[in-house]
């Protein structure tokens, strides 16, 4: 399982899938094929056939508005627990805890500063 505490994913929300996957290919070698359940909007990247990050069309996530970026999620040992914490620290839940078949438990949160991330509990892979 991933480590409590450690970046565990991150997903590059952007307005042309098709040039960042190019752009991905050609210098850092990547390759890429739709998730599993054959959603055509999530691009999984691989490096040397290990899952390294995810692309998204930046309407499929981000607010109106949002300029592309990279989002980041935070591996934690229970997310439901850990939001109790959260909120106690000053934190917001931006988007309650939900669960990805075969990926984990999923919360979108924000620190006291106002930086959104991701926390979740992944899968444990055998």
């Amino acid at each position: 399982m991933a480590k409590h505490g450690t970046f565990f994913w991150s997903e590059l929300n952007t307005g042309d899938v098709e040039k960042a996957k190019a752009f991905f290919g050609q210098t850092i070698g990547w390759t890429f094929a739709t998730m599993p359940n054959g959603d055509p909007n999530y691009w999984i990247a691989f490096n040397d056939g290990v899952p390294q990050a995810g692309i998204v069309p930046l309407s499929m996530f981000a607010p109106p508005g949002a300029p592309p970026h990279w989002f980041s999620y935070l591996a934690v040992d229970d997310v439901d627990k850990r939001l109790e914490a959260l909120i106690t620290a000053g934190g917001v839940i931006l988007r309650a805890p939900f669960d990805v078949p075969d990926v984990g438990r999923i919360a979108i949160v924000q620190d006291p500063t106002g930086a959104p991330m991701g926390w979740m509990t992944p899968v444990e892979r055998g």
